[in-house]
Parts: C-alpha cells; structure tokens; sequence
C-alpha cells in the first residue's frame, strides 16, 4: 500500500510525524461543534506434533481434531503468551493468547446483545442529523467508498448489495483501518513512533466521543453512533502496530495468534455489529463472532504465508520460531530465500492451518444478514485462493508473489453470490455454543 496519512493527534503536526500528515487528498478538519455526541486446544499449536504485518484490507465449533478454536484450554506444550488471572480460590492463573482474545470475543458479543436490548432489538438507530452536517456526512461517506473501491474492488463490489446503512458504516470502517495499517506498514512507516500511535489513540477516544478531526472520522463517527461498535477492537488494533514497531519475531504460535488477532482478527469483531445477524439464525451471538474472528485470522495468516520473502527483506519473520526449528530450518534459510523440501514440508503444515481457521470461518458466515453475506464470501473466497496460488509456485513465497488471477476474481464472484444465498439452517447447537 502506498498511501500517505493525516496528522495523528493533534492539530500541530512535531516532526516526529511530519511525513505522515495526508490521506489521499480529500480530507479536511473540521468544525467538531457541528457533530452532536454519538457516542482448539489451541487450533494447531503444533501441528502433527510440531509446528507484518500483513493485513492489507484485501467469521464457531468443535473440531475433534481442533478442539475449540479461539479460546480455552489448548493442551499445548508449546510457551505462551500469558496474563494473570486470578482464579475463585484467589490462586493465579495463566491464559494462553487465544483464551485471552476469546474473552474479547464474549465481551464484545454481550456489549452488543446489551446495546441491543437497550434499543429495542434495532441494530441501526434512526438517523439524527444536525443542521448543516448532512451534506459533509455524505461527503465524508462518499470519499470513504472511493477508498475502498480502489483499494479492495472486489469487497467494494460486495458491499453494494448491502443497505446504503451498512455499507456506508463498512466503508467507513475500512477506511479507519486502513489509515491504522498504513501508520507502521506506509511508506511514512519510519516516521511513526510510540508517541504518535498514542495520539492516535487518543484520537479513536475523541471520535467515540462525537469529536472526529476530519471528515474520515466524522464518518466513523457516525457510524459508532448508528451502530452498537465497541471501540475495544479499534484500540486493539492500534496495539498491533505496537507490536510491529518493537518486535519482528514470534517465538510460537501463540505470540503469532495474539499478533493476528490485533491486526486482523479486531476487523471482523469491528463488522459483525454493522453486518448484522440474520432473524432467522439459530446460532449463538458468541458463535457468530467468534467466527468472524477466524476469518480474520485465516486472512492474516494467508497473507504472511504469501509475503514471505517481502518481509524478509525487512528483517521481519512472522512464522512461529518452534515449529522453524522442529523443521531443521532457520531464520537463515529465509533470508538465502531457497526453496527445499524442508521448507515445503513446513510451508504445507502452515497452509493446513490456515485453511482450517477459514473452515471456521465459513460456518459463521451464512448466519449474517442475508444483505451482507456476498462480500464476506467474496473475501473468503478469494483469499483461500491465494494458499492454492502458493502451492501452485511450489512452495516459492520467497521471490514469487501469490496471486489471483483476475479471471479467477471473476469466476469467483458468481460464486459467492450463490453462497451468499444459502439462509442459516436450524441445527443442534454445536458444544462451542452450548457453553
């Protein structure tokens, strides 16, 4: 992505970020008085018994294989990232990253049932428009669709089958995210630090609150307000470009989980909410979202699987160190960029993993609103793909970039048309759902 970014924080750029101040060419600040208030076991930590950033825009069960995905108790060996827990005996427990992000998701899943009930089971409030702000709201959402229709065109092409509502917000929030990623993945990256992430944190507070800086926020803005969103997931993100400004290797899989889950796994707990959840679906709210987090991390890993050597050519390694290791390979081997039948040994387990997050996340998908299943099939789809185009270049990720064709783009779109059109099915709740 080659897009330069606003100011983060403050009117009065420092020249720590002095770079980094402009967004395409649209944006403007704004009068913020005009805006009113709106307000498994481990899922194949090791696979068979062994083993940035990448998010570029481009959802649960039990698998007895598996065990549950995205959360609970992993029966994993491997290290862990942890947090201290303390337990109803007043001891401490440890929670690996994907228990921890589980928790996320039941949060976020009773916030929204919570906001729900609050309004009357309306997922989108009546519009409240101040004098003198519909015309730059349109504006606003108009320049967050045009972002979105040249940087993701096969989602924006989803996303018109949505309620001028919802793919408005969708936009909006694509276009927050893709600003977010730009910060530590641009090409201003060098300028970003610390600081500047904290302003605009700050910042995201400040949109929550009704006080958007510029027209991109003003849509958010308004979005947050129409929407039950959490502004959880949006400060998560952020503090995955954290992660990307103080580390470049991750020692197992659950470092990598955590890390995919603040970079993309927060995109989907972002959406579920303007989506919405189809009337007649039988699957619980946890479930949906929990979905919606698989696909996110499926992309994420998808997308560190095809940019290998891109990101090797930055110093950056993001594949589990262990599983590296019980392969015979190292950091080394990445950087000579050779393809062996090692590497295409590991490269095949990593591939097995990802796929299995976007079956996952296919099972949750069908039970979004009927309006809004086509570009999340879309995405799906054309994402799995590029694992296929992977294999394709035999296992060459180091000097070949995995793609998908456009023709394949195309036929693809039928495709998950025809998904999209499946309801969801009454079913015997699956024990994910029923705990």
């Amino acid at each position: 992505m080659t897009v330069a970014l606003f100011w983060v924080g403050s009117a009065t750029p420092s020249t720590e970020v002095s770079n980094c101040l402009r967004f395409l060419d649209s944006t403007r600040v704004l009068d913020t008085t005009k805006f009113g208030n709106s307000r498994d076991r481990g899922l194949l930590f090791k696979l068979g018994d062994k083993k940035g950033r990448k998010q570029k825009r481009e959802s649960c069960s039990v698998n007895p294989d598996l065990g549950y995905l995205g959360g609970r108790s992993n029966g994993s060996k491997l290290p862990v990232i942890s947090s201290m827990v303390a337990s109803n005996a007043g001891e401490m427990a440890v929670l690996s990253s994907e228990e921890m992000v589980y928790n996320v998701v039941l949060r976020q899943a009773a916030l929204v049932k919570k906001e729900l009930k609050s309004r009357g089971d309306l997922d989108v409030k009546p519009d409240v428009v101040l004098p003198g702000t519909l015309n730059l709201l349109s504006e606003a959402y108009d320049r967050c669709g045009e972002v979105c229709a040249e940087y993701a065109k096969t989602f924006y092409l989803g996303t018109l089958l949505m309620t001028p509502e919802r793919r408005r917000a969708i936009w909006a929030i694509y276009v927050w995210c893709r600003r977010t990623d730009e910060l530590v993945d641009g090409p201003n990256a060098s300028h970003i630090t610390p600081t500047a992430l904290d302003r605009w944190e700050a910042r995201l507070e400040d949109l929550f609150q009704g006080r958007p800086f510029d027209m991109m926020d003003a849509a958010l803005a308004d979005t947050v307000g129409k929407f039950p969103v959490d502004i959880q997931p949006f400060k998560d993100m952020i503090e995955g470009m954290r992660m990307d400004l103080r580390k470049s290797r991750y020692q197992n899989f659950d470092e990598l989980y955590l890390y995919c889950y603040y970079v993309a796994g927060t995109v989907g707990l972002m959406s579920v909410p303007v989506m919405g959840i189809a009337p007649e679906s039988q699957a619980s709210m946890e479930s949906v979202y929990n979905a919606a987090l698989a696909l996110g991390i499926a992309n994420q890993l998808t997308n560190i699987l095809r940019d290998v050597g891109e990101d090797a050519r930055r110093g950056r390694v993001y594949l589990p160190q262990d599983e590296l290791v019980l392969a015979g390979l190292s950091d080394d081997d990445i950087f000579a960029g050779k393809v062996t039948d090692k590497w295409r040994s590991f490269m095949k387990n990593q591939i097995k993993r990802a796929r299995m997050f976007f079956d996952e996340a296919e099972k949750g998908v069908t039970e979004l609103s009927a309006a809004s299943r086509w570009p999340v099939w879309a995405s799906l789809l054309l994402y799995r793909q590029i694992l296929d185009e992977i294999e394709a270049n035999d296992y060459n990720n180091f000097t070949k970039r995995a793609y998908v064709r456009k023709t394949k783009k195309i036929v693809a779109l039928p495709v998950a048309y025809a998904k999209s059109l499946i309801s969801p099915t009454s079913r015997e709740p699956s024990l994910l759902e029923k705990t």
